[in-house]
Order: structure tokens, then sequence, then C-alpha cells
């Protein structure tokens, strides 16, 4: 029988096993969680499914009347030649309760309404048109201050209280949803900034942040550099102001998840820190009478962002006024900011480095001249995971979804271009890369112009 079998051939004395790559979806269903990679890979797809569902307009009425915000609407649609554009009397600001129930906007001519997030959820299941007419039964509160209103926050400690205010007022309103009233449940005033001549000068508010951990301490920027900070158990009139050494307008505040370090940025391009734990400003929370504390720091973004070398050697940068600070809810030291021309970027707080910038272009460029979208302030926001940063688009009418991903895996992160390369063998070719990359941004480039 041993002549019918076929000889085996003898195997090599070395067994190279087949490497192949692991299947994540498989990895992730034997371990049970996600992995940070994995997540913002597929938080891209998640990104580009995001479309416009319904808008609102705000036809509201009070008594029987329209309010004001409807009569600047229909004034302004009937009178081509009204000095004011129309979205200087449009919705303001928007905000928000930390779970994300209620929903509340203030606009140009000084109305507050805050709607239940479901409610309009189940408006947009009913008049799939892209503009309804709200239901102004169904909204939780809707009242004019008769001022402007330019922001809007809930109290994080209580989500019963909103505050608002104006850059044209040193008041801020303090309202309780569940009293219903049309007058603020308090009314929390600015101490007037002594002049040469000792006269006394009302500054505007510009923004407004609540302490998490203490419902009646919130503070509040203005247009002189100074943070006003209240004990609403004490006085309607703040205990202490922390100043920016600076006569510069002061257009956004940001205190960190655990109440320790303040923020602050506004005309000059500067970023400036406060940190409520020790140091300078150490007497910060402690102190019940009317001091000044200075910034324990500060950064100049202007110099941060010629560190990029990339970026110095095709632009000439130089101090650009901030509109806007927020941090990422999902990476705490990711302080994102946004400029008076559109730019927006990423300052590492550990580091105080620029991590991230996205560089739209020019209005011109677009063949949009419109100036007076560039004379407001606009406050982006994050989203609450991924790390992923919508902007208002400062000459289109739409958003940017920007990928703002801790690592360089992000297309916005500096040295994403040096992560490219890193796909690509060792003997491709600097110059190849380079090429590639340039051939990459066309298509993309062309590919948005098709779509838009």
């Amino acid at each position: 029988m041993e002549r019918y079998l076929v000889p085996v051939t003898p195997s090599p004395s070395k067994f190279k096993p087949i490497l192949r790559p692991r299947w994540k979806r498989r990895l992730i269903e034997l371990d049970g969680r996600f992995d940070s990679k994995y997540r913002h890979l597929f938080s891209r797809l998640l990104t580009e499914s995001y479309s416009e569902i319904l808008s609102f307009a705000h036809s509201y009425h009070i008594r029987g009347a329209p309010c004001q915000t409807h009569i600047n609407q229909i004034t302004s649609a009937a009178d081509i030649n009204q000095q004011m554009p129309l979205r200087k009397q449009g919705i303001s600001a928007l905000d928000f309760d930390s779970k994300g129930i209620y929903l509340a906007s203030v606009t140009k001519s000084g109305c507050l309404t805050v709607h239940d997030v479901e409610t309009l959820q189940s408006l947009s299941m009913e008049h799939p048109s892209s503009l309804i007419e709200d239901d102004e039964g169904k909204h939780l509160l809707h009242l004019s201050t008769c001022q402007q209103l330019d922001v809007v926050r809930w109290n994080l400690a209580n989500q019963d209280e909103v505050a608002c205010t104006s850059m044209k007022s040193y008041e801020v309103l303090v309202f309780d949803i569940g009293y219903m009233s049309t007058e603020p449940t308090e009314m929390l005033r600015k101490r007037p900034t002594l002049t040469i001549h000792g006269r006394g000068v009302h500054n505007g508010l510009s923004d407004i942040a609540f302490i998490s951990s203490d419902e009646s301490r919130l503070l509040a920027s203005d247009t002189s550099g100074v943070i006003s900070v209240w004990d609403r158990r004490m006085s309607t009139l703040p205990c202490l102001e922390l100043t920016t050494n600076s006569n510069g307008a002061l257009n956004t505040v940001q205190i960190n998840v655990e109440n320790q370090v303040l923020f602050g940025a506004g005309k000059h391009g500067i970023i400036y820190m406060w940190d409520l734990r020790g140091g300078r400003t150490s007497a910060a929370f402690q102190s019940h009478k009317e001091t000044y504390h200075p910034p324990l720091t500060s950064v100049k973004l202007a110099t941060a962002l010629e560190e990029i070398r990339p970026l110095k050697a095709q632009s000439d940068i130089f101090p650009k006024e901030i509109h806007s600070i927020d941090l990422d809810p999902s990476c705490p030291y990711q302080l994102a900011f946004h400029l008076d021309d559109g730019w927006s970027g990423v300052l590492d707080i550990h580091k105080f480095q620029v991590t991230h910038i996205h560089c739209p272009p020019p209005a011109w460029l677009n063949g949009s001249d419109n100036l007076a979208n560039f004379s407001y302030l606009r406050k982006p926001s994050w989203l609450p995971a991924h790390s992923v940063y919508a902007v208002g688009s400062s000459c289109d009418n739409g958003i940017h979804l920007l990928d703002f991903y801790p690592g360089p895996t992000s297309p916005c992160h500096v040295d994403y271009k040096n992560h490219l390369c890193c796909w690509f063998p060792k003997d491709f070719g600097h110059t190849k890369v380079k090429i590639l990359i340039t051939m990459m941004w066309k298509i993309v480039r062309i590919g948005v112009k098709s779509f838009g």
C-alpha cells in the first residue's frame, strides 16, 4: 500500500504567517468599547449626514399684536432701502440647556423665547416643508424686553433660569421659566467705569458664564476689558472684577469644567487666563469685597500662529479680533477660537500652542462682497462629541463642520501633511507626495464647487 501514497513535499524551516489587518468591528464586539480613533473615523460619516430639517419663522404675537421682532421683519421686507441689514434684526444667540430638552433664543429686537426641543421635532415631522409658521401655543416662553439682546445662557446649576444681556446694556436680566412672568426675577447691574473727569460711563456686556457648582454666581465680560463677578446672595452689584490691564473689549468668556480656570478673549487678539485656584487670582471667589484681579497669564494668538511655518510662509499674520472661544467638551485641554476674518483654530492650553487651524477662502474669491457679515460677532459651538466645531460661514449661507480631533489624523491639524507621508513608502519621494497632496486638494475643491 505504501507505493500508492503520494509523497509530501517538506515544509520550509521558517514559516512566515500571512499578516492580515485586525477586523475593527469584531474587535469592538469582543472588547465592548469603542476606540477613540475608531469613533473619529466614523464621526465623518455622521457629519456628512447632517442636513437642514426645518426652519421656524419668528412670527409671534404678544397680547394679540405682533412682537417687535415680527414687526421689524415685516418692515425690512417692505422697505428695501432699510439701513440695518436683515440679519441684524434676526436671532442673535441660541443656547440649549444641559440635557438638551429646552432651547432658549434671543433676538436683536429684544425677544426672549424658550422652546421644547421635542415639540420642535414633532413639528418637523408633521410639516415636511422647509419653512413653517410655529404654533405659538407650543413654546414655553415668549416675551419682549424692549431692548436689544445679544447673549442668552442657561444657569448650569439651576435649569429653570436663563440670563440674557446686550452689548448696549450694563444689566443682566435673569428669568425663571417656571414663573411664566414677563418681568425678570432679578436684574444685575454693573458698576459704571469712572473717566479721568470723574464721570461714570456704563459699558455694554458681551458674554455671560455661570458657575456650574453654585447657582448664585455668574460672570459677564464687557466692552472695556473687565469681567464682573456677581454673588446674587449678597447684592445685585458685582462683588469683584477681573481686569485685563487693557481698555480693549472682551467679546467672550469661558470657564472650565472644574470651575477653576477662567478664559477671556477679545478685540486685541489676546487670550487671557485667570487661575481661580491660586496664584495672583486666588482670592477671586473668596473675598466678598470689590477687588480687582489681573490675569495670571495671557497668550498673544498672532505670535502662536507665527510658529506654524507653512502658515507664516503663505500669509501675513497680524493681531486679529477674537470673536469667540470655547472649550471642547470631549477634550478639555482644547480651546477653540474664532477670529473676525473667519479663521478658526484650537489652542492647546497645556502647551500654549496652536494645534489646529482652518482658514476659509476670502469672501471676494467666492464673489461675495458683503461687509455686513463681518460687523457682528459670530459664536461657533462644539458638537457634544467627536471634537467637531460648527462655525457659521462668513460669506455663504451655511456652516462649516470642522474636524478638530486631537491628533494628526485631523485634516485641520498643523502636522496633517507629515501624517500623510507615513502612508507612502520611504522611497516614494517628498516631491511626489507634495504633488499628490496638491492634486487631492484640487479634487476636493472641484467636488465642493460641484455640490455647492
